[in-house]
């Protein structure tokens, strides 16, 4: 090998040494970005997986960022004077957030407030922290309406709706235990608070319940389960008891791309339910209409303006609007 050759191959092992070094860098650069880095961007997007999706969004609907700069926003509640409720579960905060500027009140530190209902004008809360349902004055104080089920504490309620008789449900899952805290109640359950203040359990067979919603005509109930990534469905009786669970719909999606959660129905039955990278839309026979694909991860959402022609989105760090062709439904006293 003459000395050309000798000084062309030193050079090349020391390039080859350089680049190993380099790339050995770039990964543990790479490692030590925050995991949000590394995940491709989202945008908001239309998806349809049938004819009969654009019978309730336009193709030209755009989404509205309305506020930001939260930390988790949850259990959104549209108020006719132009307003909504929204929970904050990182600052520990109930908001009022207005339409028309995106203005922020605080209404009541709390910790990890989650999801809300009004209940004939008064403002109900899963307070997962105190593992009650509670009621919120406007003056920002809370009432305690219920936090033990046959003498054991509730595990951390996360969401509450109005039923068609007039009652609360909610589910009582361990998502927002707090840590340390001891699990009193054996299972992760449904339950129905009824204004007398009794507490009865309706099913316990959903392993991390979470989002729930009546039909119009409130004779079907569904109850989301998170853990398993579907939509249960039941039939609802006079005597407020259900039966006939059956899996109504799935929702899978890969880590860290969202389950379900947040449900809300419109007057017509079809079912706008919070999953993997958007918000679901499925018939009330049970198929998957299409997808409202959202550039932050939606949490759960609610009807709202004059005419309930507006979907109000809690996703992440912002609250969003979209205007539908539907109508929603919200029972009576949920207004």
């Amino acid at each position: 090998m003459n000395n050309r050759s000798r000084n062309y191959s030193g050079c090349s092992k020391i390039f080859n040494v350089i680049a190993a070094f380099a790339a050995a860098v770039l990964v543990i650069f790479l490692a030590l970005l925050p995991s949000h880095a590394q995940e491709p961007a989202r945008h908001f997007e239309l998806q349809a997986q049938s004819p009969k999706f654009w019978n309730l969004i336009s193709k030209d609907a755009q989404l509205d960022k309305v506020a930001s700069g939260f930390g988790f926003t949850e259990g959104p509640v549209w108020d006719s004077a132009g307003f909504l409720y929204v929970s904050d579960e990182t600052l520990n905060k109930i908001f009022r957030v207005f339409a028309n500027d995106g203005r922020k009140e605080e209404v009541i530190a709390l910790g990890d407030p989650d999801g809300n209902t009004y209940d004939g004008g008064r403002l109900v809360d899963c307070a997962s922290v105190l593992r009650a349902i509670i009621e919120v004055s406007k003056e920002g104080k809370y009432k305690i309406l219920a936090d033990h089920f046959e003498g054991k504490k509730f595990n951390s309620p996360n969401d509450v709706i109005v039923g068609p008789d007039g009652a609360l449900y909610f589910t009582d899952p361990t998502l927002d235990l707090v840590e340390g805290q001891k699990q009193e109640i054996p299972f992760q359950g449904v339950f129905r608070l009824d204004p007398s203040g009794n507490v009865r359990l309706l099913t316990k067979d959903l392993t991390q319940p979470n989002g729930l919603a009546f039909s119009p005509d409130g004779k079907r109930f569904y109850v989301d389960d998170s853990e398993q990534r579907n939509i249960r469905l039941y039939d609802f009786a006079a005597d407020a008891t259900l039966s006939n669970g059956r899996i109504f719909g799935e929702e899978p999606g890969g880590k860290g791309e969202g389950v379900p959660d947040g449900i809300k129905v419109d007057q017509s039955g079809n079912l706008f339910v919070t999953g993997p990278k958007g918000i679901w839309v499925w018939s009330p026979s049970g198929v998957h209409l299409g997808t409202i694909a959202m550039p932050e991860q939606p949490a759960n959402l609610t009807w709202g303006g004059h005419n309930l022609q507006t979907l109000y989105i809690t996703a992440t760090t912002s609250v969003y609007r979209l205007p539908v062709k539907t109508k929603g439904f919200l029972p009576a006293k949920s207004r």
